[in-house]
């Protein structure tokens, strides 16, 4: 740490510690062992803390355990999971388990155990106002101990997105209309209503459903919508998976920008589908109940499941009405039909995904210079985004799998130099013809 007028300066100032910078932090700590960077790293909520929501028993994370913060960048980094693994002693249960993918609360108990190695991660610091100084940046905070001021030459923005909430309903009790992040919170009395729908058709929507249906009460009756065609798998080939490499990013931020708007929109099952498991999982329970309801089960009509799976809908909004008890009425529309209809409900519960936010705490002459990222995930000079630039960057964005390659990206710009060696190549699919001309001697480029 260096001193500017008094005020501790940094190299570097991460805001927010998710997944991502907290790989940033990771890659950084042999470069402030060596004195070479000065880094700090600061987070509102008092620990780490990770979809705490979404936090339910056997979840999985949708990428192998490679994609953890450092290891598909440094493999030889202390701060691996499978030095997690081998320092908390579970290492060979863990080889003998032979499965490529950590539950959820694995994942965030690893996370926490590389944090509290990070003395320069601070927790329950709320950043006030980031905004330019003659030094770089000027950071306010407030800390434990009061109110704080540092600078920093750059700045890396990492607060992640917040809930999208399509539409609102006025008067709702809390538990009546909430987003899948706020589902754990909610979940105990959620269970012992007779009557959800649920929204959304991604993987938070499918685990939501699934979860209700293995322990709701007797009869309840649980509802699944969603605009989408269908309740599509996730695109998981081996090929597919390649648009999750620094090859494809590297591709898509080349593109116009009008054509990489159109590519997001035809993507889904990259990236907002379900894992073939739990759609798997899902019809086993749908398969059980529809033999449980034919011999003596308790939902009612025969072959009733107490489940209604119905796609193409789109939910335009809904109202609370307080009498007999309270309940939401949704105003739907079947797409293909073009025929409305509505739905009354005891709760819902929105798995209608994140969007980007701008910070409050720029300085209104900073968030002025904001603009699309360019391929160092720099927005403006000296600031960096992390999990904000799928505009730019494509589908990969808020997959685990690439948060080391771009932690060591941004950190290669700060220092302006290579401290992390990046692979050339990445995929076998060449994603465009110069590419494929590298190393196919057939493929001419026309020179215009």
């Amino acid at each position: 740490m260096h001193s500017t007028s008094g005020t501790p300066h940094f190299d570097l100032v991460g805001v927010g510690i998710g997944p991502f910078n907290l790989s940033l932090a990771a890659l950084a700590e042999p470069l402030r062992e060596n004195h070479s960077l000065e880094a700090l790293f600061l987070e509102r909520q008092p620990e780490f803390a990770w979809h705490r929501g979404m936090m339910l028993d056997g979840t999985t994370l949708q990428v192998p355990f490679l994609a953890d913060l450092v290891s598909l960048t440094d493999p030889t980094s202390r701060f691996s999971v499978l030095n997690w693994l081998r320092e908390t002693d579970r290492l060979y249960s863990f080889y003998f388990a032979e499965n490529l993918f950590l539950e959820r609360r694995e994942y965030e108990a690893y996370c926490q155990w590389v944090a509290a190695q990070l003395p320069f991660c601070r927790f329950g610091t709320t950043v006030t106002r980031v905004r330019r100084a003659e030094s770089g940046f000027e950071i306010a905070y407030d800390a434990p101990s009061g109110p704080a001021l540092v600078s920093a030459t750059n700045v890396v923005l990492g607060i992640g997105t917040e809930p999208a909430m399509p539409f609102e309903v006025s008067g709702a009790a809390p538990h009546a209309v909430l987003h899948s992040a706020e589902y754990a919170t909610h979940r105990p009395r959620l269970r012992d209503l007779d009557d959800i729908t649920v929204i959304g058709s991604g993987q938070s929507g499918a685990e939501i459903v699934l979860d209700l249906l293995r322990s709701g009460v007797p009869g309840q009756r649980v509802r699944w919508l969603t605009r989408s065609a269908a309740f599509e798998p996730m695109e998981y080939s081996k090929l597919g998976l390649e648009h999750f490499t620094p090859d494809y990013t590297r591709f898509f931020h080349s593109l116009r920008e009008d054509v990489r708007a159109d590519l997001l929109r035809s993507q889904g099952r990259l990236h907002k589908a379900i894992s073939f498991q739990t759609l798997a999982d899902l019809h086993a329970e749908l398969h059980m109940r529809s033999f449980d309801s034919l011999y003596g089960g308790t939902l009612g009509l025969a072959g009733d499941t107490g489940a209604t799976l119905l796609p193409g809908v789109s939910v335009t909004g809904g109202v609370w009405r307080p009498d007999a008890g309270g309940s939401v009425e949704l105003t739907c529309l079947h797409d293909r039909l073009k025929r409305e209809f509505r739905v009354v409900t005891d709760a819902v519960v929105l798995a209608t995904g994140y969007r980007d936010r701008l910070p409050a705490f720029l300085d209104a002459d900073l968030a002025q210079l904001i603009g699309p990222a360019d391929l160092e995930h720099r927005v403006a000079p000296g600031v960096y985004v992390q999990n904000a630039e799928q505009r730019t960057h494509g589908v990969g964005t808020p997959d685990l799998g690439l948060g080391a390659h771009r932690a060591a990206v941004i950190l290669n710009a700060v220092t302006g130099r290579t401290v992390y060696d990046l692979p050339r190549r990445a995929a076998h699919t060449a994603f465009d013809p110069e590419a494929a001309a590298e190393r196919d001697p057939g493929i001419r480029i026309e020179v215009p």
